[in-house]
């Protein structure tokens, strides 16, 4: 007598994403709980918090979207702009993704990049080059990924309620030094001067004349800019 075959099938290959992320999902949970008690500073419920961290799942933006939270009077149109800035990257990490997942229906193809972020999209390809890995990794890997950040900025927010005065803790810190691990995590080279200077000058400048938090879209756009010009410069010198 034959056993029933299983409903779900889970490639082996899902819980090997799954296993090698967790010590990377330890990181992410440690600013995850920073963000986490940030929301609540800036006046977001648990139910708001837990909400935008399993929908929109972006580590940076949520900390760029947080600095311009304004309960009751939000700037709707400058939050959007602004995380769209900051998440240009994923267009081009997705794309990189399309041999992986071109055989998939749409709504599974949708659903495996909804879990992309730059460390499971990284150890991913990694993983692809010694010809291991695909999209059951990757799923395994970004599922890891947001358990660790929706679960430890509900953690955040949960905890940093009880914590009456948050400069006596170094709290009111947080939101810069997390920016600038962040910055340091993304940091490749000399290269990178040029565009974060760039930014930075813009943002600076912007916010004197600028009331509002238009300086970091304007920031990030000419921050931007400025590294589309450095890239491309780069690559016309080697191809000459």
């Amino acid at each position: 007598m034959s056993s029933r075959p299983s409903l779900i099938a889970i490639p082996d290959s899902f819980f090997l994403g799954m296993r090698m992320f967790v010590p990377v999902a330890l990181s992410i949970a440690a600013y995850g709980l920073v963000w986490g008690v940030l929301a609540g500073q800036a006046g977001l419920s648990a139910l708001e918090v837990f909400l935008m961290s399993a929908l929109v799942f972006g580590g940076a933006s949520q900390f760029v979207a947080l600095e311009s939270w304004t309960p009751g009077q939000l700037p709707i149109l400058a939050i959007v702009v602004t995380t769209a800035i900051v998440n240009l990257r994923m267009l081009l990490m997705t794309a990189t993704l399309r041999p992986q997942t071109m055989h998939l229906p749409m709504w599974k193809s949708l659903a495996a990049v909804y879990l992309v972020a730059d460390e499971n999209w990284a150890m991913t390809m990694g993983e692809y080059a010694k010809g291991r890995g695909g999209v059951a990794f990757l799923v395994g890997s970004g599922f890891c990924s947001w358990l660790a950040w929706t679960g430890s900025t509900l953690i955040g927010r949960l905890a940093g309620a009880l914590v009456d005065d948050p400069a006596r803790y170094g709290l009111d810190f947080a939101f810069t030094a997390t920016f600038i691990v962040l910055l340091l995590g993304m940091w490749k080279g000399k290269g990178d001067l040029v565009p974060w200077l760039v930014a930075a000058l813009a943002a600076i400048v912007t916010a004197k004349l600028v009331p509002g938090n238009w300086s970091i879209i304007v920031g990030g756009l000419l921050g931007s800019l400025a590294g589309a010009v450095v890239e491309t410069r780069k690559g016309r010198a080697d191809v000459a």
